[in-house]
């Protein structure tokens, strides 16, 4: 079992940086892939970003060079850096993690997060 808390969402403006944070507990994280997706409301979620346990990165089309993911498995917690963001990043930001492999499918991430809210202004 792998608990994960995000933090670090807020109201910004756009063009603005923020940085993410998915902090893990329960089984060792190191061992486990970490993914960021995002919800708009009325939509599905987004995948946005997946590292695996071995560092080998992935990321959607729409935020590639502007996102970047990372991992300090030593605190046990992952990282989504934001830059430029755009009022069309407004959403709920989610933490993700699995056993291997970094789907983009929300069905192949077993734990969640509960969700931070990102908004930016125009």
């Amino acid at each position: 079992q792998v608990t994960l808390v995000e933090s670090g969402g807020g109201l910004v403006q756009a063009g603005d940086s923020l940085r993410l944070s998915c902090a893990a507990s329960g089984r060792s994280f190191r061992n486990y892939s970490v993914g960021w997706f995002r919800r708009v409301p009325g939509k599905e979620r987004e995948f946005l970003a997946g590292m695996s346990s071995s560092g080998n990165s992935d990321y959607a089309d729409s935020v590639k060079g502007r996102f970047t993911i990372s991992r300090n498995n030593a605190k046990s917690a992952g990282y989504l850096q934001m830059n430029s963001l755009k009022p069309e990043d407004t959403a709920v930001y989610y933490c993700a993690a699995q056993r291997a492999g970094t789907g983009t499918s929300v069905s192949s991430w077993g734990y969640w997060g509960q969700g931070t809210q990102v908004t930016v202004s125009s």
